[in-house]
């Protein structure tokens, strides 16, 4: 359940949470960074397409080349805004808390890709209007990876946009201004809220069965046909 998308908001907001935390040091950028990737390597490894044996040297793959890039991008745009002289101390802090999104959209790209890197070679199992497999296809698991790939760009969106903006305006706010115990929890409901948006917006912006509407060549067969729920997750 941690993994699969009934979960990712409960399990996902945490880490969220510490992503959009003001005043990043080093060390706790890359243990946001580290912690959200290898929680999306987790979701991207059990929501695969099953149709195919996926080995875990392919986990290990993407799981690395994800928090890698993602520590270095996040890691990177931190040490240039550090250097920005120009930026007042409000406008640093901003914009720091814009950082996360960039950091791990890109992530998220690489991570799917590496992750999934076999079907582009190998092909998923494409089915008849029966739902009978009749072959594997390249083109279709080309097609599968290119939807992912952009519902795990969209999806970071609005949760590391909004919540930074909508901070901005709330911290002003009297309350919070006296109270400054309430900001983390106040901040935290706010990243619930963006997820809880953001999460069935980026799954439904493609089906989760597919149709290949063009001529594609259909391999034969290279494994046993066992039943599976998806053709294109």
């Amino acid at each position: 359940m941690p993994f699969r998308m009934s979960g990712f908001i409960p399990f996902g907001t945490p880490v969220v949470v510490g992503l959009l935390l003001p005043n990043q040091t080093l060390v706790s950028t890359i243990f946001w960074q580290w912690l959200n990737q290898s929680h999306n390597a987790c979701v991207n490894y059990c929501n695969r397409n099953a149709s195919k044996p996926a080995p875990i040297s392919k986990f290990v793959q993407g799981y690395l080349g994800a928090v890698t890039s993602a520590v270095s991008i996040a890691v990177g745009l931190n040490v240039l805004i550090q250097k920005a002289s120009s930026f007042s101390p409000t406008t640093r802090l901003l914009v720091q808390r814009f950082i996360p999104f960039p950091a791990v959209a890109s992530a998220n790209v690489c991570n799917v890709v590496l992750m999934r890197h076999s079907e582009l070679s190998e092909g998923v199992s494409v089915l008849d209007d029966d739902g009978n497999v009749v072959g594997t296809s390249r083109v279709a698991a080309r097609h599968a990876l290119l939807e992912t790939a952009l519902t795990r760009v969209v999806l970071p969106m609005p949760i590391l946009v909004l919540p930074p903006m909508i901070m901005a305006v709330l911290e002003k706010l009297p309350l919070l201004q006296r109270q400054r115990r309430l900001v983390l929890p106040v901040h935290s409901l706010v990243c619930l809220a963006a997820f809880g948006l953001a999460l069935p917006l980026a799954i439904s912006l493609f089906p989760q069965m597919s149709q290949v509407r063009h001529p594609v060549n259909v391999l034969p067969l290279r494994s046993n046909r066992k039943s599976f729920n998806n053709c294109f997750v």
